[in-house]
């Protein structure tokens, strides 16, 4: 029987994951809607589509990186009742990343030019060049929204986000019909009119949460000031100290992911479809793990900032249980619908047979994709993240990448051999990042 210390502990985390969960897949539903509706379009768009997300958002994770520091500072802040300390954060967050946001964009738009060396089908690389130039414009107002939903996040206001991202949807996909469809008297953009699209979504999401923030009198005493002493040297060094290793160790989860695209696509441009619609579905259940894992950062951070080792404990401890019974739903739900799903996005009947197969692997790599990404973050709230970036770059560089290509072209397992690769990565990582937090908690304990 379950005490009630327990049950009050589980209501806890989900009053905070079920917010950032839905909030998370209204995210990826994004991504989701706009690969259905291009899929419509040919099978070359939705393989430039799948190329360019997947490049794009390996640039965008180091930017993602900077901010995931915030709400792990914010909830530890939060817990010790340092109300200035919150302030101090926002404003030295937002200057961090307003730099990294330009120097993103930068760097997307000019690597754009550069999707003809990657060796792709005829016609992929003309229309991902196109496409990436259109989304690098969205990386400044998509960064202004990744800042304050951190913060609002840390603070344990999990609901707004959600609200902006649902709305989202919504806005995405009327402007996909319109744009990629030509509608409403627009010409027919295919690919690039869900660039446009992406842009105006992501400038509305910014927009409405810096109202929301600015609005709410619960926000008032954060409201940064930037007059001329707001720089904090010591917190944009934590801030740094703690979003470096993080975006670096998501850069080498997604990096490897990305570059697994990029061999996919040697392989042919129904593989590369095929990858992109199982990567899809993959997506939907790690955001709803992500929920998990934000309040698993968010109740160890207040534990920690209280200095209540054992509650700290068991908060990571309950989240990871969470993942695993979530994420073994998700991969029955896989292994049961694998033919089904893929008819959502296309049509075409080997590509259909290919996503089958992957959707296999995928239910399978389920637990351990949940298990890293919750130890991941409740690792960030010990401050520990220099350890994991070294166990993140093992996991994907030296084992997963290796592994996948060896599998696809010396043992010619094709794209399932890409598959198994990553399996086999992230199940090494969940095993590492579960052990580190016991070991990191246990220490606490003792001292």
């Amino acid at each position: 029987m379950m005490n009630q210390a327990t049950k009050k502990s589980i209501i806890e985390t989900l009053k905070l994951a079920i917010p950032v969960s839905i909030g998370q897949i209204g995210h990826i539903m994004l991504g989701v809607t706009d690969s259905i509706m291009v899929g419509h379009v040919s099978s070359v768009s939705l393989a430039a589509s799948s190329l360019v997300n997947g490049l794009f958002f390996l640039i965008l994770i180091l930017g993602i990186g900077i901010t995931l520091a915030i709400t792990p500072l914010t909830a530890i802040a939060s817990g010790a009742k340092n109300l200035n300390q919150g302030k101090v954060i926002l404003s030295n967050s937002i200057f961090i990343n307003v730099v990294v946001a330009i120097a993103l964009f930068a760097l997307t738009y000019v690597l754009a030019d550069w999707v003809d060396y990657l060796n792709q089908a005829p016609g992929v690389a003309v229309q991902a060049s196109s496409y990436a130039k259109i989304l690098s414009f969205s990386i400044l107002p998509f960064m202004a929204f990744q800042v304050y939903r951190q913060f609002i996040e840390g603070l344990s206001f999990t609901h707004p986000p959600m609200y902006i991202s649902l709305i989202a949807n919504v806005v995405n996909i009327f402007g996909n019909w319109v744009m990629i469809y030509g509608n409403l008297g627009f010409p027919k953009l295919g690919l690039d009119g869900a660039g446009y699209s992406s842009f105006i979504v992501r400038l509305f999401m910014a927009i409405a949460i810096i109202i929301y923030f600015n609005k709410a009198s619960r926000f008032k005493i954060y409201k940064p000031k930037f007059n001329i002493d707001f720089i904090d040297t010591k917190v944009i060094k934590e801030l740094l100290h703690i979003g470096i290793p993080s975006a670096f160790q998501h850069f080498f989860e997604m990096g490897a992911f990305s570059l697994s695209a990029i061999m996919i696509g040697w392989l042919g441009s129904n593989q590369l479809a095929a990858h992109q619609i199982a990567l899809n579905l993959a997506s939907i259940s790690f955001m709803i793990i992500l929920g998990i894992s934000a309040a698993g950062t968010i109740r160890v951070g207040n534990a920690f900032g209280r200095k209540d080792y054992k509650g700290m404990k068991d908060a990571g401890v309950l989240a990871q249980k969470i993942a695993v019974f979530i994420m073994s739903l998700f991969g029955i739900i896989f292994l049961i619908f694998r033919k089904e799903l893929p008819l959502f996005y296309i049509n075409e009947p080997q590509v259909i047979s290919i996503a089958s197969s992957l959707i296999i692997i995928g239910a399978l790599f389920q637990i351990s994709d949940g298990l890293q990404a919750v130890g991941l973050g409740i690792l960030r709230s010990l401050k520990d993240v220099k350890i994991p970036m070294i166990i993140s770059f093992v996991a994907y560089w030296v084992i997963a990448l290796p592994l996948s290509y060896i599998l696809a072209f010396i043992y010619n397992m094709d794209v399932i051999g890409i598959w198994i690769g990553f399996l086999t990565g992230l199940s090494v990582a969940a095993v590492f990042f579960t052990l580190r937090f016991y070991i990191l908690t246990n220490k606490y304990k003792q001292s």
